[in-house]
């Protein structure tokens, strides 16, 4: 699904997101429910958030938080990787069309247009990850600093939150 939002972006560059678990909802600019796999995927403002029943994963720039959004985070249940590529302007609108493209159609793809620059979106995808996991992966690009933040989530079901 895209989706064109009209409110600016409340974060500019990568050193400005935060990574936080248990979070309640936010108040979201568009929200794609996923009953088949129990997701509910939340364009932000700020970035992104994903409701899994009692998780909930929030990348975004929030107030109140010194920025920091870790490479990695694994416990039994849970696992979070992030990346930050630096990339050139062709470099970066060719892969935000290549999200667009993939995703827009896509029943469990998001992707929300901030306005003002054609590049600056957000993106998240769902998928299941095999009989016993399931998943997400997010984009966050930021055209004035060349910088494309792409995080991956597992969720193991059924073991212990």
């Amino acid at each position: 699904m895209l989706v064109d939002l009209t409110l600016p972006y409340a974060d500019t560059t990568a050193a400005d997101l935060s990574f936080a678990l248990g979070l309640p909802p936010a108040p979201a600019l568009h929200v794609l429910e996923i009953p088949d796999l129990g997701l509910q995927l939340r364009l932000l403002g700020a970035s992104h958030q994903v409701m899994m029943g009692e998780l909930s994963e929030t990348v975004a720039c929030l107030p109140g938080r010194r920025p920091d959004l870790p490479d990695a985070v694994t416990d039994e249940r849970y696992r979070f990787a992030a990346e930050i590529r630096t990339l050139t302007p062709a470099e970066m609108s060719a892969e935000v069309g290549r999200l667009r493209a993939e995703l827009s159609g896509h029943p469990h793809g998001l992707v929300g247009q901030f306005p003002g620059d054609p590049d600056a979106v957000t993106a998240l995808l769902a998928y299941s990850d095999g009989a016993d996991a399931v998943g997400w992966r997010t984009w966050h690009a930021y055209p004035q600093t060349g910088e494309l933040v792409e995080t991956t989530t597992s969720v193991r079901l059924g073991a212990a939150a």
